[in-house]
């Protein structure tokens, strides 16, 4: 069928959103009817559901699809059109831009351009029902999902996840924007564009509504079997840069003047080359050593910085471990788990003999560790003096050598679990244990564990409960609840950040603790946050000691600090993740690692980019390695620049776009309320599908005949009809049309809205969890933040043969992912939704006994509260070994179309969450259900629609 041709709406599917008028954007959603007639719907979210059903919606706080107090009255819109999708086009292949287009007739390029859109052009009908322009006139299976997701009619469990088409849907490892098929880009893995290209002006670029900008992972890894990024040492010639804008040299430079100049491909400056680096060119003008050195022939390379480019002696790996030892901890395993991850990486700490370590705990005290290499067994101090606190040993005591001290370091890790066994003390000295660690550690910087179970109760930095009041939320002081509420916090961050000190966070509390504020020291030190609300050690005892080993053991950029630089008439406008901007573009980072994910914007400084065709950015990481080496790590992008907003629609990357709108708001919520960061999104997303829609009007119009309407090129006119033939009446009324690089965009745009970080209000979500998952998804990847948006869910009780197994190289097959509605559960069956942050596995009220028992074990089906309970396979049962195999493949990625270990991706050990149908806990598990109508936004079906009715307002 051809591209924009209609499809006949069809009825919705069973368990489809429910038919008749649906309410108008800004009116109260009902609650959906049961998905399966033998177990009651899930409440709205923010209810309390009293056994054995649930209640109907609550009252709710204004938030995204639900009422305002004082509506504003909707516009009057045509008759909304049927819904249904024609089958997705494939992109067309991009070219490389054009470089003569100063040659060509603009109206002979604009007519070209039009019959290439009209090939790329995607549309969704909406059809007139019985209640028309609501989601009862949606084609529920005909809605754009992830590649991948099967929706009914066909065997949920009849296929398997595989190949690249379960790449594209979680933006894992297809990339729009053919940025690399250039020759001397960096891969994506490591500089991925939200567009691979550029407007060639500011009038251009103010059409553009979605984010122009790039995602950055500087230290990703390396898939195995891949190439390093390779090391490059200039010795005494030093690093050849541009004199000027001190970019770096790569592939992009040109040699003149027989190899004697280079031109920076930046600033176009003509720079000496000198006698070392001296080389002759060839007959095409390049130099014939190019494809033997890495930096003229490869977008990443690493430079050894001299000695010009250090202020102190490269600093050694230092491992700091701050640890709350009341109560909470010392009563919950979390300290034994801790003492068992750190003994358990202590051969694979990185910086071998020069790894320095040390510990200190707090309550309503700070207990102090000596650990000097001449001592049998350590010794602790304790100082209650936490108004001034000070070192009561000489530093080399209290932070040693991991090598040298070993034996005492193991000692001290084997006593720790006991050691506060039989306190009662509930204090939180936190603030006091921060400046005493300061004073040990600010001579050398390093990085710091924080574990903390307590809101901080006592000394400088104590906190008290504020996130709790509903009163703030809807009001303007409503973001100051996800912001440091003393400025101890951010101030200590500072000159943590100038000491470099970097701060990973742990948190485990049932309680309210204000982790808004125990976040700043992460957020502003390059750090992380680890959020577990209410530390069950059964169930997150694994995580943690999996968490507390990979941040020990992951590649670390010690005491560094990046730079983006961009060619002329560009600049880098706003940059988003954890770091502390040190100058307008330099930014600190005490210690960078390879699952840390940045963003950044572009805008123009110029009001055209003339007599450019490509633009140039380079990502410069300035570090010192864990084996004292400083180096530079450089990743340099060539991205053509384009006067045709069609090409930008054409180039667009989904992944990455998600990804910076989901930092964008992120980063507005400290300053804004919910609904605004909500209503942002939403018109961003309005402003691009109206943008294109009127940019296709013409070849949307003319695609009705054959040839879409454009007469077939000819010697004496190849690029078609003039412009003045090009007629552009208006769409008709009843599409919604889009590119096919963003037919996901208003999938993404409507889970963003229902992110935990973003849905909402007071009811919805606690604070404390909020603030969590902004955290997380601050400084998680492309294909890890896709995942928390849309997360994947399989059916595991009857899989294909194949799915489980693992072939002869170990890579597991998986089943097809699931829509993300209730109508896709089966109360007869067995259901894992993986968010990349934990696992849940939900089992129906009527899945047979002894299908559930292979599955958990009998153990667990007769536990009083399956939540509690951990998922450990029965060994002799062949399902539950091929689900383990699942489980492990999802954790570390590696299976067909993941991103985990083999694929070069981080590896995240996520907990296995077991539900009963109707059991507590399963609300939840519901939320992640976003293509459902719920009490914090419309269903999937419902925001198309109002979306369409909303592009086609003039």
């Amino acid at each position: 069928m051809g591209a924009g041709a209609q499809i006949p709406a069809f009825p919705p599917p069973q368990g489809a959103p429910p038919t008749g008028p649906p309410p108008a954007y800004g009116s109260a959603p009902s609650v959906p009817p049961p998905p399966f007639s033998s177990a009651p719907a899930p409440p709205p979210y923010g209810s309390q559901p009293p056994p054995p059903g649930y209640p109907p919606t609550a009252q709710h706080s204004p938030q995204f699809g639900a009422p305002a107090s004082h509506p504003p009255p909707a516009p009057s819109f045509g008759a909304p059109p049927p819904f249904g999708a024609p089958p997705p086009q494939p992109p067309s292949p991009l070219g490389p831009p054009p470089t003569g287009a100063a040659a060509t007739p603009p109206a002979m390029a604009q007519a070209a351009a039009a019959q290439a859109l009209a090939e790329d052009l995607q549309s969704l009908a909406i059809g007139a029902g019985p209640g028309a322009g609501g989601a009862d006139a949606v084609d529920y299976s005909a809605l754009p999902r992830p590649a991948g997701v099967v929706v009914g009619g066909e065997d949920f469990a009849g296929g398997a996840d595989g190949g690249e088409e379960a790449l594209e849907g979680w933006g894992e490892g297809l990339v729009a924007g053919g940025l690399a098929e250039i020759e001397g880009n960096a891969h994506p893995r490591y500089f991925r564009m939200t567009c691979g290209a550029i407007p060639d002006s500011q009038s251009l670029r103010s059409r553009w509504h979605l984010p122009l900008g790039a995602v950055l992972q500087p230290l990703a890894p390396t898939p195995p079997g891949e190439e390093e990024v390779p090391v490059v040492n200039f010795g005494s010639s030093g690093i050849i840069r541009c004199r000027r804008c001190r970019t770096y040299v790569n592939p992009f430079v040109t040699f003149t003047d027989g190899g004697r100049r280079w031109r920076c491909n930046s600033c176009n400056l003509l720079n000496e080359v000198s006698h070392e680096y001296f080389c002759n060119l060839d007959s095409t003008g390049r130099r014939t050593d190019w494809h033997q050195r890495p930096e003229l022939s490869r977008g990443s390379v690493e430079f050894v910085a001299p000695v010009e480019y250090m202020v102190r002696p490269p600093m050694p790996p230092t491992f700091f471990f701050l640890i709350d030892a009341s109560v909470n901890n010392a009563r919950s395993g979390v300290l034994q788990v801790i003492s068992d991850a750190i003994r358990a990486c202590l051969d694979s700490l990185p910086g071998d003999s020069r790894t320095r370590i040390g510990f200190l705990l707090f309550d309503s005290s700070l207990h102090f560790v000596s650990l000097k290499a001449s001592l049998t067994q350590p010794h602790v101090l304790v100082s209650a003096d936490i108004d001034d606190p000070f070192l009561p040993l000489p530093e080399d005591e209290l932070l040693v050598n991991a090598h040298e001290s070993r034996h005492v370091v193991e000692a001290f890790l084997d006593a720790l679990p006991n050691l506060f066994a039989t306190s009662t003390n509930v204090e939180s000295a936190m603030g006091p244990a921060l400046k005493a660690m300061s004073l040990l550690v600010s001579q050398l910087g390093g990085k710091v564990l924080l574990f903390q179970s307590t809101m901080p109760s006592l000394g400088a930095g104590r906190l008290r409960l504020r996130g709790d009041d509903p009163r703030l939320y809807g009001t303007d002081r409503e973001h100051t609840v996800r912001c440091s509420e003393d400025a101890f916090y951010k101030s200590t961050a500072a000159e943590f950040s100038r000491a470099q000190i970097c701060v990973d966070t742990f948190v485990f509390s049932s309680k309210y603790c204000d982790l808004a504020s125990l976040g700043t020291l992460a957020r502003y030190t390059g750090g992380q946050v680890y959020h577990y609300s209410g530390f069950h050690l059964a169930n997150d005892g694994d995580k943690l000691r999996s968490q507390i080993v990979r941040n020990l053991t992951r590649e670390t950029a010690w005491e560094s600090v990046m730079r983006i630089r961009c060619s002329k008439g560009l600049k880098i406008a706003t940059f988003h993740g954890h770091f502390f901007i040190r100058s307008s573009d330099l930014l600190a980072i005490p210690a960078a690692d390879a699952d840390k994910g940045y963003a950044v914007q572009i805008s123009h400084e110029e009001a055209v980019l003339a007599n450019q065709t490509m633009a140039y950015l380079q990502c410069a990481l300035l570090y010192t390695s864990s084996c004292g080496e400083r180096r530079i790590r450089v990743h340099t992008l060539a991205v053509p620049i384009v006067r045709d907003m069609a090409e930008l629609y054409r180039r667009c990357d989904m992944g990455a776009t998600a990804t910076v709108l989901a930092k964008i708001a992120l980063d507005k919520s400290l300053t804004s309320r919910l609904e605004e960061c909500r209503q942002l999104i939403q018109n961003k997303t309005t402003l691009a599908l109206r943008e294109y829609r009127i940019l296709t009007a013409g070849s949307a119009a003319l695609s009705r005949t054959s040839g879409y309407g454009m007469p077939p090129p000819s010697p004496s006119n190849p690029y078609g009809p003039p412009q003045s033939h090009l007629h552009q009446p208006n769409l008709p009324q009843q599409r919604l049309v889009f590119p096919e690089s963003l037919r996901l965009l208003p999938l993404y745009t409507l889970a963003l809205c229902k992110s935990p970080a973003l849905r909402g209000g007071f009811q919805e979500m606690g604070a404390d969890a909020r603030a969590a998952a902004a955290f997380e998804l601050m400084v998680v990847s492309v294909g890890r933040t896709l995942r928390m948006l849309y997360p994947r869910l399989i059916r595991v009780d009857a899989m294909p043969a194949q799915c489980g197994v693992a072939d002869e190289s170990g890579i597991v097959t998986i089943p097809r992912a699931m829509p993300l509605a209730t109508s896709s559960l089966d109360p007869q069956g067995a259901f894992l939704l993986d968010d990349s942050t934990g696992l849940t596995l939900w089992l129906g009220g009527a899945l047979p006994a002894g299908t559930a028992a292979q599955i958990v074990g009998q153990d667990a089906l007769n536990a009083p509260d399956i939540n509690q309970v951990p998922f450990i396979p029965p060994p002799d049962s062949p399902l539950a070994a091929r689900i383990s195999a699942i489980v492990d493949a999802l954790r570390s990625g590696d299976f067909p179309g993941g991103n985990g270990s083999r694929g070069g991706g981080e590896v995240c050990h996520q907990a296995v969450q077991l539900l009963r149908q109707g059991g507590s806990g399963e609300l939840a598990f519901y939320h992640s259900f976003v293509e459902d109508r719920s009490a914090t936004g419309m269903g999937y079906g419902e925001f198309v629609v109002h979306l369409a009715r909303q592009v086609q307002v003039k």
